[in-house]
């Protein structure tokens, strides 16, 4: 049976930060076939949401809302300022969030992207505590607005928090609020996971959200993926949400150093954009194979 689902792309894999500008992509977005957009909220003043708004409902495309939490945007953070400022961050892509008509929020919000390193385990409790506390916060700002979180699964080069479907479903369990959800990315699953599709029907239904690409970051389909244990993951737990393509472009120099991409994953980003949903076309109504 082909799975239920929707397509969507980042624009990340073009640009980089998403400002009102970037609504440009949209028509080609939507021409090339897709039906939703990642939108990442790097900085939330670059948008003028009325306008983003407008531009998705002229181009019929479903957002997503992504955050981008770098070092000033800590939950497990030993000064309290910087839980501060990940309120206010988180605050504010929830509110945009909301105005767009999307349903959650979804990242690694838990701590600080490339926080990774050998600690011991009372520290280890200590920072797990913070991000339940603080996560927990973040929930009721959520619910109040009739919004979602999507938790993300970081590889260990990335996070030394939570790298596998088991870490975020404890993360979740201990924050024991039903606004607590998860989003999966496969990049990260093809480092850390032994078994993708278990990993997916752990996570079960509080899986709201997929992102794709290849081990390498490259264009789905192209690579080692286990494409078929994908399949019987999210067929298993009659997924129904948006599996998302996310990579990066190296032309833009800041982000590509972040996720350290070295060299042009595809001849061009458009064409990493059309071959890549043509193949998740075809693979999701085919049986994964």
């Amino acid at each position: 049976m082909p799975l239920n689902i929707k397509l969507g792309v980042s624009t990340w894999l073009w640009t980089s930060p998403f400002t009102t500008e970037t609504i440009s992509l949209f028509p080609k977005i939507k021409q090339m076939g897709y039906d939703a957009v990642e939108i990442p909220v790097e900085d939330p003043a670059l948008l003028d949401v009325k306008k983003v708004k407008e531009a998705l409902f002229n181009h019929e495309l479903l957002p997503i809302i992504c955050g981008a939490f770098g070092t000033s945007r800590d939950l497990t953070h030993e000064d309290p300022a910087y839980h501060e400022n990940s309120f206010r961050y988180i605050e504010a892509c929830l509110d945009i969030s909301q105005q767009l008509g999307a349903s959650f929020v979804a990242g690694p919000m838990y701590s600080a992207v490339g926080k990774a390193r050998l600690i011991s385990a009372e520290q280890k409790k200590l920072e797990w505590d913070r991000a339940v506390s603080n996560l927990r916060k973040v929930c009721r700002m959520a619910e109040e607005r009739g919004q979602k979180i999507a938790l993300e699964p970081l590889n260990r080069f990335e996070s030394d928090l939570i790298n596998t479907a088991e870490d975020v479903m404890q993360l979740i369990q201990d924050i024991n609020h039903p606004a607590a959800n998860v989003i999966l990315d496969g990049f990260h699953m093809n480092i850390e996971e032994p078994d993708i599709e278990k990993a997916i029907r752990l996570a079960g239904d509080k899986l709201i959200h997929v992102q794709v690409s290849e081990n390498y970051r490259g264009t789905p389909g192209t690579g080692q993926t286990r494409w078929d244990a994908f399949y019987r993951g999210l067929s298993a737990i009659n997924y129904q949400g948006v599996v998302s393509i996310e990579s990066f472009t190296p032309a833009i120099k800041e982000l590509a150093g972040a996720v350290c991409i070295w060299r042009p994953l595809a001849s061009s980003q458009d064409g990493f954009a059309q071959e890549g949903l043509n193949f998740l076309k075809r693979w999701a109504n085919s049986n994964g194979v």
